[in-house]
């Protein structure tokens, strides 16, 4: 078993990442993947992901993060990151040579009581001092922001955002448009969105893609993004799982880690894993 690297042994390969030749290969994928490599490998390893890793056979956070081609020298937002598990990676990743911002939901969009809407404010406030506590970095490194508190100097800053499994959430609570609208701006001219999806069968019913069981199909997911701005720049079936039937009475939450049956046939949702979920990568058009 490869031996785990501590925080600051990730952060010194991190800072190792040489950009001017990441500038010389910027067109070429396949090389600045080779380069985001050497900072990525250590951070995965270090034990401030020991309680993280059992979940990367399903999650592909390597492989993820190469396919939206992020880098060492980018500012990356995240969208409802959480508990903070891609922060744990992002966090170290752009904490010498780029920026990791939390985004969070517009609270006034949410379809919950003032008193939820005050706990997401709340948790945004206390974000940056949950990623220095997790990573060992100052929180000052980690601006964070809900979507209805954006400082009109941070448009049009951002290299990329990831939308991990909450693309449901913001459709079914109907705030996906002003939300998208929100990250656009967020974005520079050439600024991408990747977004991470449980997948719905492309010929399932509304019921089991509107979001409420947790699935969407993959070409609505596509066009929603068409229509507010952004192409389809690549997918990738590296977070694929054929196993998912993607029809359960009880959502994508019937699978693990959620379990939502409990112990009730266990064994089985073991087996199967976590979801089917499409990887898309999007351009902001002009």
């Amino acid at each position: 078993m490869k031996k785990s690297l501590t925080l600051s042994a990730a952060l010194l390969a991190a800072s190792a990442f040489v950009a001017p030749a990441m500038a010389e290969h910027h067109g070429d994928k396949e090389a600045v993947h080779e380069q985001l490599e050497s900072p990525l490998d250590p951070i995965l390893a270090s034990d401030i992901r020991k309680d993280d890793m059992a979940r990367d056979k399903y999650r592909h956070p390597k492989d993820t993060l190469v396919f939206f081609d992020i880098r060492p020298d980018m500012k990356v937002g995240e969208y409802a990151p959480g508990g903070g598990w891609y922060s744990r990676i992002l966090g170290p990743l752009l904490a010498e040579k780029g920026q990791y911002v939390g985004l969070f939901f517009n609270p006034d969009n949410l379809p919950f009581s003032d008193e939820a809407k005050e706990r997401t404010r709340a948790g945004a406030a206390k974000f940056p001092e949950d990623v220095a506590k997790w990573t060992g970095i100052s929180a000052d490194k980690f601006p964070t922001y809900t979507m209805d508190k954006v400082p009109a100097e941070a448009k049009g800053t951002m290299d990329r955002i990831l939308i991990i499994r909450m693309m449901h959430n913001m459709l079914r609570w109907n705030m996906a448009d002003s939300e998208i609208a929100a990250m656009r701006d967020l974005l520079k001219d050439d600024g991408m969105i990747g977004i991470v999806q449980h997948r719905a069968k492309a010929d399932a019913s509304y019921a089991l893609s509107d979001g409420n069981k947790g699935y969407l199909r993959e070409a609505d997911v596509i066009k929603f993004m068409e229509v507010h701005g952004f192409e389809l720049v690549n997918s990738s079936e590296v977070n694929a799982n054929d196993k998912d039937t993607a029809d359960y009475e009880n959502g994508v939450w019937t699978l693990p880690p959620a379990f939502a049956k409990k112990d009730v046939d266990k064994e089985k949702y073991e087996a199967i894993g976590e979801s089917d979920r499409m990887t898309l990568l999007f351009k902001k058009r002009p």
